[in-house]
């Protein structure tokens, strides 16, 4: 019998953990993760030895850190991006929860340097934007870069490992709940058929376990709201072309406002000298962008990504997105790139149409056309945010940009709780991406934080 059982080994469940232990160490706590330890999460799609080879579960995703270790490493210090979970707590919690993740991050080996100044050079840079009809937000952020965010937390493992119990590569298969009436929280049964106890649970699987987390609140009869469906491409060109914008506020919030459709568009990640990478969501392979602290590359890549919210009868937002994705998987064999000047001239690309554009850091990613993969709203909204980013950074819209696709976030399910994230069964509690709740590791760090102490003060 454990007093808290956490699901999941990202930031939500790892901070979750860390927060009850620290003010409750005679607390029995155990967290599970289906993947390994986070220096063991070698993928090969990274390394560049071979394209992806769609590994169960995705080392990218899953395993300690989550898909956190292995992100750009934003840590994104306000309460105005990143997740919902002001809609539960209030923004100004928010704010003082995300102080705390901060000085965890710092204390563990993150940078001391912080970007986005509200100063007169960032104002300079609003209202080119605004000319542009674009919104520039400020946000400051610390970025740890993936190759620093993989050794903070394994500093994290380090830590924790001797406080509470950790079992890796074991994945959970169900929730148990109470046989009787109660409808109250019970344990969980992993995939091998063990009933692990527990008086209460922390469900935060993460985007590797979105899907799996709706179908376990389905089979619970637990109510799920839909959030909006976040797809896109990921956009690659020369570093020049941004480095007036990264160069002082490394990651630029920008929406923009569809004219075609009113569709509320915007980017995501921004990686400076990064690279393109690939992910795998449980046999689907999409693509994402991570920039290292120690390692430069001549180009930059962001996401730009259509928010579309659905009504009644629709109830499957990550299938949703699922779907498109896979399209691109059924052309291309995985992902799809493409010149910008092909997808404008209505032709796809092809090798040696790519040797005339900007030399691309995923080089596996298959020439190909994503007219055929992306529904035309999406496409067009994604071609009128170009037009209108040129108009801030000239070049953005050039024919030899790169896109590729398809950029998905699956987070769209949200369960309905509580102010303190408590489900509609009592004492099993939810908690980052993977439950719709936050969309980047600052938020998924915080909700972790946020029901560890209303779990604490249960206990």
């Amino acid at each position: 019998m454990y007093d808290v059982l956490v699901i999941g080994a990202g930031p939500a469940g790892v901070f979750a953990a860390m927060e009850v232990v620290e003010r409750e160490p005679s607390a029995r706590v155990l967290v599970l993760d289906k993947g390994p330890e986070v220096l063991k999460r070698v993928c090969p799609g990274v390394r560049k030895e071979s394209g992806c080879i769609r590994c169960r579960p995705c080392l990218l995703l899953c395993g300690w850190g989550g898909a956190g270790a292995f992100s750009d490493g934003k840590l994104t210090l306000t309460s105005e991006f990143g997740g919902f979970l002001g809609n539960y707590t209030g923004d100004d919690e928010v704010g003082r929860l995300i102080k705390r993740v901060d000085d965890i991050y710092v204390r563990f080996g993150a940078t001391e340097e912080v970007y986005g100044a509200r100063n007169e050079v960032f104002k300079d840079l609003q209202r080119q934007a605004a000319s542009a009809n674009l919104n520039l937000i400020p946000a400051p952020i610390r970025h740890l870069g993936t190759d620093n965010c993989q050794e903070v937390t394994a500093r994290l493992h380090e830590y924790l490992r001797d406080r509470i119990d950790i079992r890796l590569s074991t994945a959970v298969s169900s929730i148990r709940t109470k046989e009787d009436r109660e409808r109250r929280v019970a344990g969980v049964i992993t995939a091998d058929g063990e009933e692990i106890e527990a008086r209460f649970v922390v469900a935060a699987p993460g985007r590797g376990g979105a899907e799996w987390f709706s179908g376990e609140a389905k089979r619970l009869g637990l109510r799920l709201g839909s959030n909006p469906v976040d797809i896109g491409v990921r956009v690659e060109m020369p570093a020049v072309i941004m480095e007036h914008i990264t160069d002082r506020v490394y990651e630029s919030k920008l929406t923009y406002q569809s004219k075609s459709f009113d569709d509320p568009v915007r980017t995501f990640c921004m990686c400076p000298h990064g690279e393109v990478v690939l992910e795998n969501n449980e046999g689907i392979v999409t693509v994402n962008g991570h920039s290292f602290s120690n390692m430069k590359t001549e180009n930059t890549n962001f996401a730009i990504l259509v928010s579309k919210s659905f009504t009644e009868p629709f109830k499957e937002p990550i299938a949703y997105g699922k779907h498109i994705a896979s399209l691109a998987n059924l052309l291309g064999g995985g992902v799809i790139v493409q010149r910008l000047g092909d997808l404008h001239a209505g032709r796809r690309s092809t090798r040696k149409r790519l040797a005339r554009a900007v030399k691309p850091t995923l080089p596996e990613a298959t020439p190909g056309d994503l007219s055929l993969v992306l529904p035309y709203r999406h496409l067009v909204d994604i071609m009128e945010m170009l037009e209108a980013l040129d108009k801030l950074a000239p070049g953005v819209n050039s024919g030899s940009t790169l896109l590729y696709g398809v950029e998905v976030k699956f987070y769209s399910s949200r369960w309905e709780v509580s102010k303190e994230l408590e489900s509609g069964i009592e004492n099993l509690f939810v908690a980052g991406d993977g439950a719709g709740i936050t969309r980047g590791l600052a938020q998924a760090s915080a909700s972790g934080i946020h029901v560890a102490r209303a779990i604490l003060k249960r206990l």
